[in-house]
């Protein structure tokens, strides 16, 4: 019997992009502690969301033996500096003041684990995201219809995103939190 794809993940956004791709898997919400953008790391964002994403998937393949594992961290990176989820309104609002008029980068790292594997399989996925201008009243009223709190860098394309977004270069499910296309070209190499 093939094993079952677990997605270490609690992230609705990630759950919808997989049932909409028609990608099998089963959800296990596991508490595992992340490392914070906040505190001294010394990792490139891409490191920093592949660490975090190898964690989880360790954490899963520990409660779910001989199941092969997804996990996923996605990170908004201004230049080096990495936007978390905001803890609270204000640094919302501070993030999205940060992105305005300018181009960061969203990067979603990716790791699958095999059983019976100690290698993980993955990659991290890059897309270029440029905001529109975006004055205090926008800023606030994005912040009154958008729940952002659980959102990396503050903003959600999925929802609203027009309203701030002006471009995106590269994958937009990346932006959402998981990059489907390449997501299926690697789960379809491991068969």
């Amino acid at each position: 019997m093939k094993a079952k794809l677990i997605l270490a993940s609690g992230s609705p956004r990630r759950r919808e992009l997989l049932e909409k791709a028609r990608i099998p898997h089963q959800v296990a919400v596991l508490n595992t502690p992340e490392i914070s953008p906040d505190q001294p790391h010394g990792m490139t964002p891409a490191e920093f969301a592949w660490r975090n994403a190898l964690r989880k998937a360790r954490a899963a393949a520990e409660q779910y033996p001989g199941q092969r594992i997804l996990a996923a961290d996605t990170v908004v990176a201004l230049g080096t500096h990495i936007l978390g989820k905001p803890k609270h309104q204000r640094q919302a609002a501070s993030f999205l003041k940060k992105l305005s008029g300018r181009t960061h980068e969203v990067l979603t790292a990716v790791i699958v684990l095999l059983p019976k594997s100690v290698r993980p399989y993955g990659f991290v996925e890059r897309t270029e995201v440029t905001f529109r201008s975006l004055s205090a009243a926008r800023i606030a009223r994005y912040l009154k219809a958008v729940h952002v709190l659980d959102k990396a860098g503050a903003y959600a394309l999925q929802e609203k995103g027009a309203e701030i977004v002006k471009t995106i270069r590269g994958s937009r499910t990346n932006v959402v939190g998981l990059p489907i296309e390449r997501l299926t070209q690697l789960l379809h190499g491991l068969r």
